[in-house]
């Protein structure tokens, strides 16, 4: 099989800031996708769902050190890096609890996050002949939990005890192979001013606060029939698979309380929300699939005219309650801090950044 595929999907992922540069690459070759579609992308999704969510949890993170909004055109621009842990739960999945129904297998197989062990034997087999059209073992994983998410913001002081914060990326072409831009936006509001003789409690702040990031890209990948056991010569030309690709979608939002307590040098931070997040995966164009043809001599398992075209959509979502605590030094206008989250999939998150009013 064709391990460009691999490679781009790899490069993709890591290009997103997203998954981690070893994430696809455990794949020796990708005949679940020559399978029954529903088949392949429900398999794919139960791969990979854990460092999706480990990286939609990074999304959410960094937006905030303090609880104190900027004064009015005050700002900061600080760098984070946030990592999105994977609980161990998440390290394996049933192959029969996956709503497979063309493709079979028994047992356990690692998802990306799991054991470096493959997995059980996949089938996708010809109902009328049953005759095998595929088959796979299911791939090991990585057994690394941790999937970095690092973020750039802007944040800028407002009237009335209000702050935003921005997080852009321009849509960058990745070197021909695909593109990338993201999107984000946060609000903190002090909820402390509406409470009488505030000015008094110079050492406390609580805000709301609300944000939302969104992060996508395309690249563009080859799968190409085993052109060995190919009959494309007429209807499907080498060309008619050079229109393959795989765009995804990361949108993550959180709201919730912020509190801190602010002494000279350090900031003692934390929050309480609900946040979620979802992943949307798409692979369009052509794609071979493997079909028995009696008619052909000698009868055999032939790429023939079965033409995958456009895979079902991937929907990965998590969400739920979450809780942080966090350390911010300030030494001048230089800023440091790190936290830590409490959530379906903890995360961890340090930073560096300059702040001023």
């Amino acid at each position: 099989m064709n391990r460009l595929f691999t490679k781009r999907l790899g490069a993709l992922m890591s290009s997103l800031l997203i998954i981690s540069s070893v994430s696809f690459s455990q794949f020796d070759n990708f005949d679940f996708l020559k399978s029954v579609p529903a088949d392949g992308v429900k398999f794919l999704q139960a791969y990979i769902s854990p460092y999706t969510n480990a990286f939609g949890a990074g999304l959410n993170g960094g937006w905030y050190n303090s609880a104190k909004p900027h004064k009015l055109l005050g700002f900061d621009l600080t760098l984070s890096v946030n990592a999105g842990i994977v609980p161990s739960s998440e390290n394996t999945f049933d192959v029969t609890k996956i709503g497979l129904t063309k493709l079979t297998g028994t047992g356990m197989a690692s998802t990306i996050a799991g054991p470096n062990k493959n997995g059980p034997v996949m089938t996708y087999k010809d109902n009328a002949s049953g005759v095998t059209l595929a088959s796979f073992t299911a791939p090991p994983g990585t057994e690394w939990k941790y999937v970095p998410t690092p973020t750039v913001q802007l944040g800028l002081g407002l009237p009335f005890g209000t702050e935003v914060k921005f997080r852009f990326i321009p849509k960058i072409d990745l070197g021909g192979k695909g593109d990338i831009s993201l999107f984000g936006v946060g609000v903190m509001h002090s909820l402390l001013q509406y409470l009488p003789g505030y000015k008094m409690m110079k050492l406390w702040d609580v805000s709301f606060f609300g944000g939302y990031t969104k992060l996508q890209g395309n690249a563009g990948i080859d799968l190409q029939p085993d052109w060995a056991k190919a009959h494309y010569s007429t209807n499907y030309p080498t060309t008619a698979f050079q229109n393959q690709n795989l765009s995804a979608s990361f949108a993550a939002m959180n709201v919730g309380l912020v509190g801190s307590i602010n002494i000279p040098v350090l900031t003692l931070y934390g929050g309480v929300g609900y946040c979620s997040t979802k992943t949307d995966i798409k692979l369009t164009g052509n794609f071979p699939t493997p079909t028995y043809n009696a008619a052909y001599s000698p009868p055999d398992v032939y790429e023939d005219a079965g033409v995958i075209k456009n895979f079902p959509a991937i929907e990965i979502k998590n969400s739920g309650v979450r809780a942080n605590i966090g350390l911010r030094i300030k030494l001048a206008i230089i800023t440091i801090h790190a936290d830590y989250t409490l959530a379906q999939y903890n995360m961890l998150s340090t930073g560096l950044g300059i702040s001023f009013r």
